[in-house]
């Protein structure tokens, strides 16, 4: 609710219609002084995405503790109790995904897969040398002046390695096209292509193409997730094709309730690999097998409850849904890693 004092005179600042009361007839603003403190500004922004006044309270403890209760309400047109299940998905994911985004910058170092600045491989005494230069010529220790002259050939080289192909140059590559000796389809031309683009620019700090890479990855985790929500209730909706009174909107929102769960479990799992970086405890190993469990366990009772079959029947759609997911999430991240790796 407002603290902003009530405007003396009568006319809507909005559409100067004649105010009755405090609101609007016509567009429904309330009749307010203009002028309002910053802090007013941010609480009332946070209030408005959220509500709140409790209802958003209220709604997150009937999530957790009542799987599929709150999508059977909305079903039933009871909605003006409860936070609507859009823009609480809308606050949880971008609740998520700062702290996702957070903790994945803060393990950065390991999330990169291998490869060592040249300041810490300077660094390296001759026992930590051998052993990184074997892990890089197939078990084989360099000495120092090998390993420099290693780095100069792939650097020089334009390496067009790419899954278990070896190009020496681009125009070895077009060479073999040209001959028939490869065969590639227009895509995997192009990625091929972009591969030596980026050994090119990138051959001085091979690990920064992988950085940005992987940051252009996880980047677009939210609108993989977004837009598989469709994919998922298109997918109820066939699978319940025989509730004839379940519309594409109510699977929809229940996909939409599944989701704000999971976002609020994953979150709990993140929290727990940074106690669990700090502590180093082994006991958080349980706990997060259990958390994944409580996922599923979820996931089975929403369906059950929502759409009141029997335990068989939703543990095999239950089954069928999660393989079905999986597909649809695997396929629209390999998409936006194809993009974003033509993108780099």
């Amino acid at each position: 609710m407002s603290h902003l004092k009530e405007r003396k005179n009568k006319n809507c600042l909005n559409c100067n219609a004649q105010v009755h009361g405090k609101y609007c007839h016509i567009c429904g603003q309330e009749n307010l002084e203009p002028a309002e403190s910053a802090w007013h500004l941010i609480t009332h922004f946070f209030n408005d995405i959220t509500h709140f006044d409790g209802k958003f309270f209220s709604t997150l403890k009937l999530l957790i503790t009542k799987p599929g209760f709150l999508s059977a309400e909305y079903k039933r047109g009871r909605r003006a109790s409860y936070l609507n299940p859009i823009r609480m998905y809308v606050f949880t994911s971008f609740i998520f995904f700062i702290i996702f985004y957070s903790y994945a910058k803060i393990t950065d170092d390991s999330l990169v897969i291998s490869g060592r600045g040249n300041e810490e491989i300077q660094k390296m005494d001759s026992t930590e040398f051998a052993d990184f230069t074997k892990e890089v010529n197939d078990g084989k220790p360099l000495t120092r002046t090998e390993y420099k002259n290693w780095v100069d050939s792939v650097a020089n080289s334009g390496d067009g390695t790419i899954i278990g192909k070896h190009y020496d140059s681009e125009k070895q590559y077009d060479s073999l096209l040209q001959s028939g000796e490869v065969k590639d389809n227009w895509l995997w031309q192009k990625i091929v292509r972009k591969n030596f683009e980026i050994n090119k620019k990138y051959k001085k700090n091979r690990t920064a193409a992988v950085k940005i890479g992987w940051e252009k990855v996880t980047h677009s985790f939210p609108q993989v997730l977004f837009i598989s929500l469709p994919f998922f209730a298109i997918f109820l909706t066939l699978i319940y094709f025989r509730h004839k009174d379940y519309y594409f909107v109510s699977h929809g929102i229940f996909s939409v309730h599944i989701y704000i769960f999971y976002f609020i479990a994953l979150l709990l799992l993140i929290l727990l690999n940074m106690l669990g970086d700090i502590t180093g405890g082994d006991w958080l190993d349980w706990v997060r097998v259990i958390l994944l469990l409580i996922l599923f366990i979820y996931e089975y009772k929403a369906m059950r409850h929502f759409y009141g079959q029997r335990r068989f029947k939703t543990i095999v759609k239950f089954l069928m849904v999660i393989f079905w997911r999986s597909v649809v999430i695997i396929a629209l991240t390999s998409i936006f890693f194809i993009l974003s790796f033509l993108n780099l």
